[in-house]
């Protein structure tokens, strides 16, 4: 028994993934092909793509929202464990990062439910709250730049209903939230949010130490 979370080592962590993750061929080949990107390390985890497949499918999400798609690997995990009906828009500014995980999408048979639109975010959701689309939304998940997380994050509470869930990832920042003082922007962007969320009353809120750290906010 323990009473703080077990460290991984490499070998843990192979066993974690051979126990717990069920990838789509088209999954594994996009990791695969993420793996020679010059940015790879900003691809989520695949167990970590695992358990947020779990939540989508737990809370019968049907209306999903990206923020920070890079090459698409959350994107098709998400996609994936929605409904042939359900849709994910997905927001990124880059078309050559999303290029590389279309084809994916292709492949596994999901690209009809994932609306690519690659513009800066704020622009995206602020359109779809100009629509009246605000309460549609059932999950979001934000892997973007750090200072613009807390205005995703209040855009994608305005657009979930009550009792949608937002996760939020990188909110560790390697360790470097812990530090008494912020070394750089985006680590005092992570440290703000971080305490914003813990005290925010419109949420239900965990912060677990997967991956790079990543908080669930589930909307009141």
């Amino acid at each position: 028994m323990s009473n703080r979370t077990l460290p991984l080592d490499d070998r843990l962590l192979d066993y974690v993934i051979a126990h717990s993750v069920r990838e789509h061929p088209a999954q594994a080949a996009l990791r695969d092909a993420t793996r020679k990107h010059p940015h790879a390390s900003m691809q989520i985890s695949p167990e970590q793509g695992q358990f947020m497949s779990l939540l989508v499918r737990l809370i019968g999400a049907r209306r999903a929202i990206e923020v920070g798609v890079f090459t698409g690997y959350s994107a098709l995990t998400v996609a994936l464990a929605l409904p042939d009906d359900g849709r994910l828009l997905a927001c990124d500014s880059s078309d050559d990062y999303t290029r590389v995980g279309r084809p994916f999408w292709q492949q596994a048979g999901v690209a009809h439910k994932i609306d690519l639109q690659i513009a800066p975010a704020l622009q995206t959701l602020d359109a779809r709250l100009a629509a009246g689309e605000a309460g549609q939304y059932d999950f979001a998940f934000i892997d973007a730049d750090k200072r613009g997380y807390d205005g995703y994050v209040e855009r994608c509470l305005q657009l979930l209903r009550p009792g949608g869930l937002i996760a939020i990832d990188n909110v560790l920042w390697g360790g470097e939230v812990a530090r008494p003082t912020a070394a750089g922007t985006d680590t005092a962007a992570l440290q703000a949010l971080n305490d914003k969320l813990h005290r925010d009353e419109r949420v239900d809120v965990s912060m677990l130490p997967i991956g790079d750290g990543l908080t669930l906010a589930r909307k009141r």
